[in-house]
């Protein structure tokens, strides 16, 4: 009998904690949630339609654009409202419209860089906005380049921000350099362009960085985390 008793005593006590388990961890789910909720409530009431956004990619090549370009930043997008919701438009594979959030959660620690332009409030009419789109459309798609080529047959990440500024908005933003330009001196760096090019690196392309368009004075800072 008392064994039974025990028994029952034993499920009855592992049932409680299997139960109280679950709703702590429940709860734990849902504060995250709200806390996430109310984090992208508060960034989205600070910006805007246009604005660029900037991250450290976790992608292979990341660390070699870093230490060849001087900059912990990767990969960047453009952010565009669409039905009060925002979304980073970028170019990965392939080119496409990523939610916000989703697109912070993917970079490196969650931390990212919202930048504006400096007179946004002049150019970036609805017009100008319009205009970006659907410049930018023609993109959409398209698969990555790898080789960081200037064609438009293929599109890399700071190439699709550029370029879309600049047929839109008749705004350069960075200065464009060539592959020559760059620290191209460490290991890793070798390696990767070994990987890509072979012997045949074509050291006079056209390039638009990251980094370029992170320091151009044609851009403020508008929230950093």
């Amino acid at each position: 009998m008392k064994k039974i008793l025990l028994t029952i005593l034993t499920i009855g006590i592992l049932a409680f904690l299997a139960y109280w388990g679950t709703e702590m961890y429940q709860f734990a789910d849902g504060v995250k949630k709200e806390a996430v909720r109310l984090e992208n409530f508060k960034l989205e009431k600070k910006i805007q339609d246009g604005d660029i956004i900037f991250q450290t990619s976790k992608s292979s090549q990341s660390k070699a654009i870093q230490l060849a370009t001087n900059s912990k930043y990767s990969h960047m997008g453009i952010i565009y409202e669409n039905d009060e919701e925002y979304f980073v438009y970028e170019a990965v594979q392939p080119v496409k419209l990523t939610p916000l959030a989703e697109w912070i959660n993917r970079g490196e620690n969650g931390h990212y860089v919202i930048k504006r332009l400096v007179n946004a409030d002049q150019v970036l009419t609805s017009s100008t906005l319009t205009k970006m789109k659907q410049f930018g459309e023609q993109f959409k798609g398209k698969p990555y380049d790898i080789y960081f080529e200037w064609s438009d047959d293929k599109i890399y990440c700071s190439e699709l921000v550029w370029k879309i500024y600049k047929q839109a908005a008749d705004i350069e933003i960075g200065q464009l350099e060539q592959l020559s330009d760059f620290d191209l001196s460490n290991d890793i760096v070798k390696a990767k362009m070994k990987e890509r090019y072979g012997d045949n690196i074509p050291m006079d392309e056209k390039v638009i960085s990251p980094a370029a368009m992170f320091e151009s004075d044609r851009l403020t800072t508008i929230e950093v985390k």
